[in-house]
Order: structure tokens, then C-alpha cells, then sequence
């Protein structure tokens, strides 16, 4: 039998943390919880999480340092929690190395979307790591170590920023829009917002274009949507 998905639960809201936990044992996860990011930690090494939900507002350490810490030894989807929307919050989230950032008030249900969506990707992710380097230009892309390089250079790319570059580069030259880039990541099963591949790429280009302002790599197709070029 195969075992339960686990989830780990980052926030000092008590109250949000049972309305998450009751969602997600009822949709057959497992799961434990933790109040701030020193617990979380240690909830990391016993627990051993497939996911994480992450408030950005904790007790010391805040959700975005944590996220940001997190990022230098674990690929693990996180989704972060906020009751602030500012678009400011989630450019940041995405830079950090959030997969995925829902506002509260939100519907259980949504949440539990994007919690399948993430844990499927992360699957198929492990699956096509057995495939070979892709180069672009000077730039190359790693799917056995989901690693980037440029120029021979390491390029930090979170995960969604290189899942992005490796669909493109798959399909060389051919546009792709928002949503269809949406789709293809989370094989339709993404329920967020489609700017969130506006974020992506800007973050991409500031780490892979010379000029960010006027990208060589990838290319904006007004009104439809984005395309890799070998520059």
C-alpha cells in the first residue's frame, strides 16, 4: 500500500493551522505542523515532508527567510501562506524560492488544488531526471541535477524558474502562453494566478540576460506569450 503524501504545516495560528490540517487528512495526506521556522527545522529532519505550507508573518524568523534558507539544501514545493496581497509580497516569495503563493482568506479546497498540482509535478520532476544536459546558447540545463549554467558559470534558478527554461528549451523557438506554460508545469492542474509566469520570467532574465531590458534568450511574443531563442 502505497504510503500517504506528507505535508508539513508552518504557522503560529493555531486556529489556521486546524482549518489546513482537517483539509488536508481529509483529502488523505498526512501531516504535522509547526509554529515558527526553529521548529520547523526540526519538524524537517523527523518528518521528512513532500510539501510545504509556509505563513510568511511567524515569531522570529519570517516565512520569507525561512523560504530563503530552506532553498540552499531542499527543492521542496512550498507554498506560502499571507493575509497581505501586495504584488511586492509575491515578486518577493518567487525570488526567495516559493513554488506558490495563496492570500487568506482562501477555500480549503483551492488549497488542496495546488496541493496536488505541486505534489504531481514534484513526481514527474524525479521521473525526468534521468535525461540529458540541454544547452541553448552558452546557456546549459542540467535534467539529470536540475542545475543551470551559463557561461560555465552556476546560475541559482528555483525550481519553477527552471522548470520554465526546460520546457522551452524542449521546444526551442515555439510560443508559449501563459496558460499553456501554466498547463504543461502542472499538467492542468494549476488554480492560481497566470501572472505568476510574469514574475518567473523577469526573475529569469535578471539571472541569464545580459541586458534584462533586452533579452537575447527569452523573448516576449506580444499578446501571445513567451519563446527561447539560441541568441
Amino acid at each position: 500500500m502505497q504510503q500517504p503524501k506528507r505535508v508539513l504545516v508552518v504557522d503560529d495560528e493555531n486556529s489556521m493551522v486546524e482549518i489546513i490540517r482537517y483539509a488536508l487528512e481529509d483529502a488523505g495526506y498526512s501531516v504535522a505542523e509547526a509554529g515558527d521556522a526553529d521548529e520547523a527545522c526540526q519538524r524537517m529532519t523527523e518528518f521528512h515532508p513532500d510539501l510545504m505550507i509556509l505563513d510568511v508573518m511567524m515569531p522570529g524568523r519570517s516565512g520569507l527567510e525561512f523560504c530563503k534558507e530552506l532553498r540552499e539544501e531542499s527543492d521542496i514545493p512550498v507554498i506560502m501562506l499571507s493575509a497581505r496581497a501586495e504584488e511586492i509580497d509575491k515578486v518577493l516569495g518567487f525570488e526567495l524560492g516559493a513554488d506558490d503563493y495563496v492570500t487568506k482568506p482562501f477555500s480549503p479546497r483551492e488549497l488542496i488544488s495546488r496541493v496536488r498540482a505541486h505534489l504531481r509535478r514534484s513526481a514527474i520532476d524525479a521521473r525526468e531526471r534521468n535525461g540529458s544536459s540541454i544547452v541553448v546558447g552558452e546557456l546549459c540545463l542540467d535534467t539529470d541535477t536540475h542545475e543551470a549554467y551559463l557561461r560555465g558559470e552556476p546560475v541559482h534558478l528555483t525550481r519553477s524558474e527552471f522548470q520554465i527554461l526546460i520546457l522551452l528549451a524542449r521546444h526551442l523557438g515555439k510560443t508559449y502562453s501563459r496558460s499553456a506554460i501554466l498547463n504543461c508545469l502542472w499538467h492542468g492542474g494549476f488554480v492560481g494566478d497566470e501572472r505568476a509566469i510574469d514574475v518567473h520570467v523577469h526573475n529569469i532574465r535578471e539571472k541569464i540576460e545580459l541586458i534584462p531590458a533586452q533579452p537575447e534568450y527569452l523573448l516576449t511574443v506580444r499578446g501571445v506569450g513567451y519563446r527561447l531563442r539560441e541568441p
